[in-house]
């Protein structure tokens, strides 16, 4: 690995913006590698997970949901905030029940994503679970969506066409077309 010492920044104070139910913001201050400084402006978030549900007949569950800071209704692969102290895995787990209802027999890790990297240490655990038994969905207060099915090929063709513009489920469709391939494989766990 090269050494990238040259690139780091260093932090040499730092001032609280905004602490929300949610969300927690910071002002830094940074020496710059060539000794100058600058000031970094970032939201520190407790980290999510992802899952792509994979029904038996090839299919994927997805969930339209409206996301009030973009004003829209936006496809999505079923997703949540890591609780504090939780696992990721159990995470997972507990988001595809609430959610959509289901549970899986499979679960496979994926890798991580970070969404947002000029701005958030926000990262989203990315999960795949198999062997989907239906079940009744246990929605948060105040929390509304519509769970649905698609094809790989519809939700590639959304991404491809601009209906499907979330980052995780744009990184979701790029990680389900390589394990679909084989080109990526998965160590599946029950």
């Amino acid at each position: 690995m090269a050494d990238d010492s040259h690139l780091v920044e260093h932090t040499t104070g730092s001032v609280e913006l905004l602490k929300g139910h949610f969300l927690h913001a910071f002002r830094d201050t940074v020496t710059l590698p060539d000794g100058g400084t600058a000031s970094r402006e970032y939201v520190v978030h407790p980290g999510a997970v992802m899952i792509i549900p994979l029904l038996d007949d090839g299919r994927v569950l997805l969930e339209r949901q409206y996301r009030y800071p973009v004003k829209q209704v936006m496809i999505e692969f079923p997703a949540g905030k890591i609780d504090p102290g939780e696992d990721r895995l159990l995470c997972a787990r507990r988001e595809l029940l609430e959610e959509t209802g289901y549970t899986a027999g499979e679960w496979a890790h994926a890798g991580v994503l970070h969404p947002v990297i000029s701005y958030s240490t926000e990262f989203i655990d990315i999960w795949f679970a198999r062997g989907l038994v239906s079940g009744e969905r246990q929605l948060d207060q105040g929390e509304f969506l519509d769970v649905f099915t698609a094809t790989p090929e519809e939700l590639l063709a959304w991404c491809r066409d601009g209906k499907v513009t979330d980052a995780k489920t744009l990184t979701g469709a790029l990680w389900l077309q390589n394990v679909l391939s084989g080109a990526w494989p998965l160590a599946w766990r029950s």
